[in-house]
């Protein structure tokens, strides 16, 4: 392959990328007022955490970055079930924020003021803020788990 044939094929892969990174959740519905200050627990392994973090400073959340080497103990310590678990947690006015749910979502959230510990997209779904990837998108909930331990339906996504 010769030189100018590589930075052709270089360049396509660039551009490819870079329309990959523009996705559904890039528009923000709904506005926050003023930024809101949100912690994020992360393993210093996981690449998609820090894309998450990014959808979140997007959405204007100033985002406290904590990288931890021990995720399960932040699990523990909030209660949330194993059934729950992604591989970041966040904690935004005195609730919890599992995996990769959409910001619009936490804003929902914040708005509205449940009464419950928190709201999860449990595993890591493709297609969720921070694990866009080669276009895939699957479907996925966001649950919400109430104070007495009860998970219910948040909010469904499948259609794109």
């Amino acid at each position: 392959m010769t030189k100018i044939n590589i930075l052709i094929v270089f360049g396509l892969i660039m551009m490819g990328s870079n329309v990959l990174a523009e996705s559904v959740w890039d528009e923000p519905k709904l506005v926050l007022e003023k930024p809101v200050d949100i912690i994020v627990y992360r393993s210093p392994t996981c690449n998609c955490c820090s894309k998450w973090i990014d959808h979140l400073q997007a959405h204007n959340f100033n985002v406290k970055d904590i990288v931890k080497k021990d995720m399960q103990s932040v699990k523990k310590r909030l209660k949330i079930p194993g059934s729950l678990a992604s591989c970041h947690t966040a904690l935004v006015n005195g609730y919890w924020v599992e995996g990769h749910v959409p910001a619009d979502d936490i804003k929902t959230m914040l708005t509205s003021k449940p009464d419950i510990l928190g709201i999860s997209v449990p595993a890591m779904p493709h297609g969720t803020p921070g694990m866009e990837m080669s276009g895939r998108k699957d479907p996925f909930n966001v649950i919400a788990l109430d104070k007495q331990g009860k998970a219910q339906l948040y909010k469904a996504y499948g259609d794109y």
